[in-house]
């Protein structure tokens, strides 16, 4: 299992090194410094002066990828793409074009977006494969006819239509939490409640869908027709062996979802005004601030390969073959 994994971590290390290459060019070469310069500015005659000013101020007048004027290393290491990557694996996010600490600022909003989206996560999972199972031990029934319905139709609406409709019946009809806002300690779960359920609604039926079609399949195979032969009691059938052997793909689903619970909801956070961090990158993307934005998509990508890492880790774990791999 070392093995698996430690090759796993190797296969890692390239991607990040070209996910920040890509980074780096989307963000200093396809939109150059001095376009930043010019949008932050924001005047129609901007001097070249102030141009070279801003850049300086930021770190941003040093060459792109090779310096000419520099002997030796330092012609690779003084340059935007060392130096700028340099900071970025040390997790150092540096200012924002506004002048704020960005690392400052993700310490703080992250857990907004946790608090958010963890409970989001373990409910609706909990909730999801409950019911999935259910549909799955009694498929062809009224109970299952009805709730295949029931999901297709909670599937067919946005998660708009839930926010606003969440916002409009239990905040301005029934008066049962704030429509909007945040708060501080204890006082924030009063503000939580209507996000997390919104959150739980809008992917609720989609995975109930999805976890009841790989219960079907394995409840087919001929390890469960065993399992029956042998005397085993239904429920002993479906949780010790149909939910173990479909915990894979749901794995695979689950986990890859972890790098969301840190970067937080965009549309969610934004239509109840939480201070996470998603958004703090709307905030961040309408005032055209590119260290923000930049470091948002540095971490994400991060975020998203450290998710790939526990998947591969909670295969071995599920399924011993894999070891062996």
């Amino acid at each position: 299992m070392s093995a698996y994994l430690i090759r796993r971590l190797l296969y890692a290390l390239p991607i990040v090194l070209g996910v920040n290459l890509l980074t780096f060019v989307l963000f200093f070469v396809v939109n150059t410094p001095d376009d930043m310069a010019r949008m932050q500015l924001g005047e129609r005659r901007v001097t070249a002066q102030a141009v070279a000013l801003w850049k300086a101020e930021r770190g941003y007048d040093r060459p792109l990828f090779w310096d000419a004027s520099r002997s030796g290393v330092d012609q690779l290491t003084d340059t935007l793409f060392f130096t700028s990557s340099q900071r970025l694996f040390s997790f150092d996010f540096g200012r924002s074009d506004a002048g704020r600490d960005i690392g400052a600022d993700l310490r703080q909003r992250m857990w907004p977006s946790l608090a958010i989206a963890v409970p989001v996560l373990l409910v609706e999972l909990a909730l999801a494969l409950t019911w999935a199972l259910l549909m799955a031990w009694l498929r062809g029934s009224a109970l299952d006819v009805w709730s295949a319905i029931v999901c297709v139709a909670m599937m067919s609406c946005s998660g708009l239509f839930y926010i606003i409709g969440g916002q409009w019946l239990m905040a301005k009809l029934w008066h049962l939490v704030p429509i909007s806002g945040y708060g501080e300690g204890l006082a924030a779960l009063h503000f939580l409640v209507l996000p997390v359920l919104v959150g739980v609604l809008a992917s609720l039926g989609a995975n109930v869908r999805w976890y009841r079609a790989l219960f079907a399949e394995e409840l087919a195979k001929d390890y469960v027709r065993m399992a029956h032969a042998k005397g085993l009691s239904e429920p002993r059938v479906m949780f010790g062996h149909v939910l173990r052997n479909a915990l894979i793909p749901i794995l695979t689903g689950v986990v890859v979802l972890l790098p969301s619970l840190f970067l937080g909801a965009l549309i969610t956070e934004a239509f109840f005004a939480i201070p996470g961090l998603g958004s703090y990158t709307i905030e961040a993307l309408q005032a055209q601030d590119f260290a923000i934005v930049r470091a948002m998509v540095y971490l994400g990508s991060l975020l998203y390969i450290a998710g790939l890492l526990l998947t591969d880790l909670s295969y071995v774990l599920v399924d011993p073959r894999v070891r062996l791999a």
